[in-house]
């Protein structure tokens, strides 16, 4: 009987060592469980944030060009305001300014429209006297039906600035089309007053719809220099192959020079 009793009581403790063992078991599942849709969610929020990075500065498309001045109707341009320490309008003189943008040693003739774009231009000038687009890169390359590179953020990303933003869109095609050769400043997406200072190239003859802020402003145009940038980075086009991405060429500004 004493026998009976011994084994019963080991059986009920191998029990409970059995039972305590798949509830170890059990939470150790939960915890992995709850720890895997955690990563999940956190990587989701990483990789809508750097989405919404990238379109900050241009979704729907870059900047806007033109050898000709075209008002944008004041009637699509929403209200809005400088931010920060914006150059003022008259550095840009009203007349025409000429210089050399130098990309991986490829030296560019420039010209920008102080008259059609007074107050893009005179940033412009700001920045390049200053220095700040030395050794920044261009962060964007555009291949399909958007032919663009764009530049002059220093974070590298799309999401950088000069510490200041202005507007409203000067000097963007009535037509919607920026000729291969066009500089224009990139933008936020309906929002004519987040230029700042990154602009970018067209290279190839593209059309970009206007939208709650009108066009893109058209700072001027490139005079030399295209067809050897085309050669040395945009026909190695974009790092993963695809039609909108990072150079697979990285592209640096060596200086930027404007009399």
């Amino acid at each position: 009987m004493a026998s009976n009793d011994r084994q019963a009581r080991e059986e009920r403790a191998r029990l409970r060592t059995y039972q305590a063992r798949q509830e170890v078991h059990t939470r150790k599942q939960r915890r992995r469980t709850r720890d895997n849709v955690i990563a999940v969610l956190a990587l989701v929020v990483v990789l809508v944030l750097a989405t919404a990075a990238q379109l900050f500065y241009f979704s729907g498309g870059p900047g806007a060009p033109e050898a000709t001045p075209s008002e944008s109707p004041a009637a699509s341009e929403p209200a809005g305001a400088n931010e920060g320490d914006v150059p003022s309008a008259e550095l840009a003189e009203g007349r025409t300014w000429t210089g050399t943008l130098t990309l991986n040693g490829i030296p560019l003739g420039v010209e920008l429209d102080g008259a059609a774009a007074p107050q893009a231009v005179s940033s412009e000038i700001s920045l390049a006297q200053s220095g700040f687009y030395d050794g920044v890169g261009c962060h964007r390359l555009t291949t399909s039906g958007l032919f663009v590179l764009q530049c002059g953020d220093p974070n590298g990303d799309g999401t950088g600035g000069p510490g200041y933003n202005y507007g409203p869109v000067e000097n963007a095609p009535a037509d919607n089309v920026y000729p291969a050769g066009t500089i224009a400043m990139a933008r936020q997406t309906g929002n004519g007053y987040s230029q700042g200072s990154q602009f970018f190239l067209v290279y190839e003859d593209t059309t970009l719809p206007t939208d709650a802020a009108g066009g893109y402003t058209v700072l001027g145009t490139v005079t030399s220099g295209l067809d050897e940038l085309r050669a040395a980075v945009i026909d190695a086009g974009t790092a993963d192959g695809g039609g909108d991405g990072a150079p697979a060429v990285p592209v640096t500004i060596d200086s930027f020079t404007l009399q």
